[in-house]
């Protein structure tokens, strides 16, 4: 009984310690952003600044190469919204393909999408840099967003497993109404993915967001760059690296990643679990 009194307690105090330490890099550069650049790393051991420099925002807000941090925050918007949208839609229709259709070489397709998954990214980095170069798609978003709207294998292995588990019932009697193979995948089977959609949005909202080496290869002119680059564009080597605006920019780029996880978080729970439907 008394390790029962005391066990939730302990559980909570265990817990909360873990979450400290693990938010302590983002608690260290949110009050770092209100320090003066040069003291930032005198003065790193003391979490606390001597004297609170509120301009740091509104000096990271006006930005680099003459354009302001919202005018990055837009580009990474918009490159954000339609990866996601294509990488999402894509996905959920191929993962419906493996899924339900029965057709020559499925299985072999299958093997092939699942052996990118151990294909590191590196690899197909100069080839894919060569056909877009000669698409004419350098220095547009085209290159980054393009792909996005072919799938994207870890979104559709998540899928094909969640549409498994979905009783080929409703199939038969959506066919016998008279539905075709798309309306089947629009009207029944995309209903039931909202979890799993939810996930993948999410995901491919994060990975864009942060994403810096594509814009790096792909994107050269400044009014085109996205969040990542402009946080780059802060330090510079030759002079005072501007590490206040940069720490200061880089909690207001975090705003929208924390939104979207306190909004969606119940999604990414359940879009991970394929126990089946409920009721």
């Amino acid at each position: 009984m008394v390790w029962k009194s005391v066990k939730w307690p302990v559980y909570h105090v265990l817990v909360a310690a873990l979450a400290i330490l693990m938010l302590y890099p983002v608690i260290w550069m949110l009050f770092s952003s209100f320090k003066e650049s040069r003291t930032i790393f005198i003065t790193a051991g003391t979490l606390l600044p001597a004297e609170w420099k509120w301009e740091n925002y509104l000096v990271g807000w006006q930005g680099v190469s003459g354009y302001s941090f919202g005018r990055y925050i837009y580009n990474s918007l918009v490159l954000v919204v339609i990866s996601t949208i294509g990488a999402v839609i894509s996905s959920s229709l191929i993962a419906f393909g493996f899924a339900r259709l029965r057709f020559r070489g499925r299985n072999l397709w299958f093997v092939l999408m699942m052996v990118t998954l151990m294909l590191p990214h590196d690899v197909v980095l100069v080839p894919q840099y060569i056909i877009f170069a000669k698409l004419g798609w350098l220095n547009t978003i085209l290159p980054i967003v393009v792909p996005a709207f072919f799938g994207m294998p870890f979104f559709i292995f998540l899928m094909i497993q969640f549409i498994r588990t979905i009783p080929s019932e409703l199939d038969e009697a959506a066919t016998i109404d008279g539905c075709g193979k798309f309306r089947l995948y629009a009207q029944i089977i995309l209903p039931l993915l909202k979890s799993s959609l939810a996930t993948a949005a999410i995901f491919s909202f994060y990975w864009r967001w942060e994403d810096l080496l594509g814009p790096v290869l792909y994107l050269n002119s400044p009014e085109k760059y996205t969040v990542s680059m402009a946080l780059k564009m802060f330090l510079d080597s030759e002079a005072a690296s501007n590490w206040g605006g940069m720490f200061a920019m880089s909690i207001v780029s975090l705003v929208p990643v924390i939104v979207v996880f306190f909004l969606f978080q119940k999604q990414i729970v359940e879009g991970m679990s394929t126990s089946g439907l409920k009721g």
